[in-house]
């Protein structure tokens, strides 16, 4: 999990009635608000005041290295990601990432590949999935991990097991003790963010659900999820299009299929790009927009 914030309510078309509405994609709705209150109940009683702590006793540079060490393990996920989607150039860009950080930036604590102005294709197994024709899928709320998809929550699962921190630190102590840093610096860097949103006079729950699932849905260049139950095209359909197609039918202007202005919907994954293309709207100054606060969280 690892930049996952400008649009306003009403540019990602989530009005007080949409909010009200867009349930077709909880169908696990119990389940998911009851997993929300246990992730919460963590949250505000260890893992946030921890991380206020870390951040307030941890310089500015040690932390930033910290992240870089850890966004450079992620390249490695993302090597293997375009390499399932057959882009070779991406995975190519990606492992000389990994060589340059690890080599150069001593083991990826410098990011001298993005100070050198290389591409840099964070993905997931998850979009790889969407690229795969399996674009629309339920949300669902991973334990302790938070907001999610079906089909996003198998990717990080699999991934999980089979992860680059196991690969650097092995399967003990280490191990877990890199992953609870990460964890908590992660957080760390969130807390602003997160902070905006419990100001936001809604249920908590509808307004971090609709928000994930439209940032999702535009990072992977598709629509939201309607009544299809994590719904993948047959192979009869041609070129699984339907979520461009149902993009083209909807006036929302986030929902807009990939045309030539913006890159394919299989390559829509790096969530930063999006949202320095996105204008400002300030008619909510002092409010979060959502999709923009998870198009952050999502490029974490």
């Amino acid at each position: 999990m690892k930049k996952l914030l400008t649009l306003t309510l009403l540019t990602i078309g989530l009005s007080g009635n949409a909010l009200a509405e867009g349930v077709a994609y909880d169908p696990y709705e119990g389940y998911n608000r009851f997993m929300f209150g246990v992730n919460d109940r963590i949250d505000r009683h260890f893992l946030s005041p921890v991380a206020r702590g870390y951040r307030a006793v941890t310089p500015r540079p040690v932390r930033s290295g910290i992240g870089n060490f850890f966004n450079n393990l992620r390249d490695i996920v993302s090597v293997g990601s375009n390499l399932l989607r057959l882009n070779i150039s991406k995975a190519g860009s990606d492992l000389v990432r990994v060589g340059i950080n690890t080599t150069f930036g001593f083991g990826g604590l410098i990011d001298i590949a993005s100070e050198a102005q290389m591409p840099n294709n964070k993905n997931t197994l998850g979009d790889t999935f969407a690229s795969w024709g399996w674009k629309n899928s339920n949300y669902f709320v991973y334990p302790l991990l938070g907001p999610s998809t079906v089909r996003d929550a198998l990717g990080n699962t699999i991934t999980s097991v089979y992860s680059p921190e196991k690969l650097a630190f092995g399967n003990g102590a280490g191990y877990w003790a890199a992953t609870g840093v990460k964890t908590l610096d992660t957080r760390a860097n969130l807390l602003d963010l997160t902070d905006g949103v419990n100001q936001v006079a809604l249920d908590r729950y509808t307004f971090i659900r609709d928000a994930y699932m439209a940032a999702r849905a535009k990072q992977i260049g598709t629509t939201l999820p309607g009544s299809e139950d994590d719904y993948v095209p047959s192979f009869e359909e041609e070129g699984g299009n339907t979520g461009n197609e149902a993009a083209a039918a909807t006036e929302q202007p986030s929902a807009e299929p990939v045309t030539t202005t913006q890159p394919p919907a299989d390559s829509v994954v790096n969530s930063t790009t999006s949202a320095a293309d996105t204008p400002a709207d300030n008619t909510n100054s002092g409010r979060p927009a959502p999709n923009t606060i998870y198009e952050e969280i999502l490029s974490r």
